[in-house]
């Protein structure tokens, strides 16, 4: 017995330790959009300069994917984890010195590699240590990373910055990256693989995963949402700042919106476990996002009625983390027999990050183009109906939505 309950304390502590990685690699992310205003104006760069700043964290994701599910099969998702995080502290030291817009935008593609580095191997870090009657609840909150990340980075950025100097800043969650990688060393048990002996029989597993249509489909759903959040989040706080808000309230704001995605991942997990489907989740999800960012962006708020905006937008938040929880755990059933799990998470990592680096530059041209944040629902709900046709699309026939209920 006494073995059994140190068994499970220890793969709940492997679990908790990879879900806190995770936010804490995607600080690196959500450091920016608070930092944003104070950058541009430093530096001195365009809104469409800015949006590039945005998105192109993302470039190592369109990119590397299925390369770094590659790296996994070879020295282990673990250690590939660790080399995430390592990229971090790296391209975070790097940008603290950019004197310009070319050597940060270098560094947050180095940041990029690392977090999706980690992205790729949570999922399936978890999947060895979760139960699995309790699969579905762990990878919701696995889903959530983002959005406590979104939460903690935007609102402590914010406050950090009315003291101190954005540069420091990035010193600094250099530093705390560093924290994680001796506990996963410790926690996490190293896994047997082929080494680079294997890597036939690797590329043979990816070559596989890669030919699966419904990976491609899965991460083009994925994609959907994705191209939303990342611009309609990642620019709230310049567009809290245009309502006259101080940094400060526009961080909190901004934060507690994007935390709220990471409440509605841990719900929808829950949802999941007890036999929600899949697909009413992904439908209702695009619908509820397009509806609501109409309501945010189609009409000219006075100040008096911001509070309006902030709940349409945190429900925008809220109920599309069904996409990303939904989506999370419908990967770890993509790969095909003689696949690998970590190529179909990379592969769609590969797919959505494309709308993660499109978004902030889309929504960024429809500004310049119109001069107003009015047009940004042109582009949201337009994805959110694709996102709809191709979550019907998905559901067809022998669907892996239906088996996320097991």
């Amino acid at each position: 017995m006494a073995l059994e309950n140190n068994a499970a304390q220890r793969t709940n502590a492997a679990r908790i330790l990879i879900v806190a990685s995770g936010v804490v690699a995607a600080l690196h992310i959500w450091k920016l959009p608070s930092a944003l205003p104070v950058i541009q104006e430093q530096l001195g760069f365009s809104l469409l300069v800015a949006g590039v700043l945005l998105g192109v964290v993302q470039v190592a994701g369109m990119l590397g994917g299925l390369l770094f599910s590659l790296l996994a099969e070879l020295i282990s998702a673990r250690w590939t984890f660790i080399t995430g995080l390592t990229l971090l502290i790296i391209g975070s030291s790097i940008g603290s010195l950019s004197q310009d817009a070319t050597l940060l935008i270098a560094s947050r593609i180095l940041e990029g590699a690392g977090v999706v580095m980690s992205a790729v191997m949570g999922p399936g870090i978890i999947r060895m240590h979760a139960p699995i009657p309790r699969l579905n609840q762990a990878v919701g909150w696995w889903a959530g990373y983002m959005g406590m990340a979104t939460f903690a980075g935007v609102f402590a950025t914010a406050w950090y910055l009315q003291y101190f100097t954005w540069q420091s800043w990035w010193l600094i969650l250099a530093i705390l990256t560093i924290v994680p990688i001796p506990l996963i060393l410790k926690i996490i048990p190293p896994e047997k693989t082929s080494g680079f002996a294997g890597v036939r029989v690797a590329i043979s597993r990816i070559t596989v995963t890669a030919s699966s249509g419904r990976v491609w489909l899965s991460g083009f759903i994925f994609g959907c949402y994705t191209v939303q959040w990342m611009a309609v989040i990642g620019f709230l706080p310049s567009i809290y700042q245009t309502f006259g808000l101080s940094p400060l309230t526009g961080g909190f704001l901004s934060g507690l919106v994007g935390g709220l995605n990471a409440v509605g991942a841990i719900i929808t997990g829950l949802l999941l476990q007890r036999g929600a489907s899949g697909k009413t989740m992904l439908i209702l999800a695009f619908s509820i996002m397009a509806l609501t960012s109409f309501g945010t962006f189609a009409f000219n708020y006075p100040t008096s009625l911001i509070a309006l905006q902030v709940v349409l937008v945190g429900l925008f938040s809220l109920c599309g983390a069904m996409v990303p929880a939904t989506m999370t755990r419908v990967a770890i059933e993509l790969a095909p027999s003689g696949g690998s799990t970590p190529a179909a998470v990379g592969l769609m990592q590969q797919i959505f990050n494309v709308g993660n680096f499109t978004g902030p530059m889309l929504a960024a041209w429809l500004v310049t183009l119109t001069g107003s944040w009015n047009t940004t629902w042109w582009m949201t709900v337009t994805f959110g109906l694709l996102g709809i046709g191709l979550t019907l699309i998905l559901s067809r026939g022998d669907s892996p939505l239906q088996k996320i209920h097991a």
